[in-house]
């Protein structure tokens, strides 16, 4: 059964909030982050991404980066922008995203119940982003971006939350750049703390949605202690396609290669990227756009498209054995839309595209439930949990 802990967080100043907290470290390049950052010695970026403010060619994972977070996350300390909690407490974590809205908990989970499998995972890491928040973690003593997790929804939480939400102004409460609006509300009376543990205590398993290297990463720091987390229930979880673009097409002209997809998917002309359901792509290839849908017999191979895609065309027909480590591919985020794959693909920086239908949280879940992997870049949660709302020390 899973244990999530109420904790004593370190938070912005209410006042503070908009200017500190940002998008997480690793949804954007260091130049991106300098530009964002730029005339805003609040931004947590300077904590996140601390190569922001050495010179330009530095090594990322150089020692001088981590020691530049570590003096930056110190300064916001002694400037009283960030403060700590007197006493533990648990948290609600609301966003708002248009239309879409989703309350999650912000507690500490278990390293151990990670490692025993109570927090299942559904993806490989890759040591050298698992390494860097290792180093990340050390110097600076805390966690200080949040995993983003999920449970089955229960009526009892719901209501607690609603109840929470209703009852009290928030503690935290400002609009980003992007639109997304943040809020947030401590949870410190000891009736609701008591509740909350007791009713985690009967939930069997919690599901790791986002942050794969920062909970490995955690653990490797302290395997008997705690990680930061946010829980949402699985019904409030948005999940966006995460699309792929190849750089080549493996030796293989237009005709060829079309030809191959022909014995894989029924393929017809489309007007443009959107996809209606599963086991259906959409191709984006010499200024066209392309339906693919799996052939019955293909599709009824595996659970989940991105793994189809993978088996039959990224590896068998392009030769893409390890996307994790191959760069002919890249990945990108189904919040930037279908335009942007064809723009990167006229732009002549790749060849093709591929647009997904997206993994449902069933499916994350079930794939988790059975010790199974997805292929990296399965899954684009949006909105993202913002850095710097809440800090976990250690």
């Amino acid at each position: 059964m899973a244990t999530l802990k109420p904790f004593a967080a370190l938070r912005p100043s209410p006042n503070l909030a908009a200017k500190i907290c940002e998008l997480p470290y690793d949804v954007m390049s260091s130049a991106e982050a300098k530009a964002i950052a730029h005339e805003n010695p609040y931004s947590f970026l300077h904590i996140s991404k601390p190569e922001i403010d050495l010179e330009p060619d530095i090594d990322v994972y150089s020692d001088a980066v981590y020691a530049k977070g570590a003096e930056n996350f110190r300064l916001l300390q002694e400037q009283d922008a960030l403060l700590r909690d007197a006493k533990p407490a648990y948290y609600l974590y609301r966003q708002i995203m248009g239309s879409h809205e989703q309350t999650g908990l912000v507690a500490a989970a278990s390293c151990s119940e990670y490692a025993a499998g109570i927090i299942r995972k559904h993806e490989l890491t890759r040591p050298e982003k698992e390494n860097d928040r290792v180093r990340h973690i050390q110097a600076l003593k805390s966690q200080t971006g949040p995993v983003f997790i999920t449970y089955t929804a229960t009526k009892e939480m719901n209501a607690l939350t609603n109840r929470v939400i209703g009852a009290n102004e928030p503690d935290i409460d400002f609009c980003a750049d992007d639109n997304v609006k943040h809020t947030a509300w401590v949870i410190d009376a000891d009736d609701d703390i008591d509740f909350i543990q007791q009713h985690f205590a009967g939930i069997e398993r919690l599901y790791i949605a986002d942050g794969h290297h920062r909970s490995a990463a955690a653990a490797r720091v302290d395997g008997e202690g705690d990680f930061l987390v946010v829980a949402f229930p699985h019904d409030q979880m948005q999940v966006l396609a995460y699309n792929r673009a190849l750089k080549d097409l493996n030796d293989l002209n237009t005709d060829e290669f079309l030809t191959k997809l022909e014995s894989i998917f029924e393929i017809s002309e489309s007007d443009n990227g959107d996809c209606a359901a599963k086991n259906e792509l959409a191709l984006y290839l010499d200024g066209r756009w392309r339906r693919l849908v799996f052939k019955p017999d293909v599709a009824a191979t595996e659970r989940l498209d991105v793994t189809l895609l993978q088996r039959h065309v990224l590896g068998q027909v392009l030769g893409i054995d390890d996307p994790r480590t191959n760069d002919r591919i890249a990945f990108i985020g189904g919040i930037r839309g279908t335009a942007e794959l064809s723009r990167r693909v006229d732009s002549g920086e790749f060849a093709c595209a591929f647009s997904m239908f997206p993994t449902s949280i069933e499916d994350l879940m079930a794939i988790a439930d059975a010790d199974e992997l997805m292929p990296p870049k399965s899954t684009w949660f949006e909105p993202k949990l913002r850095d710097g709302m809440f800090c976990h020390m250690i």
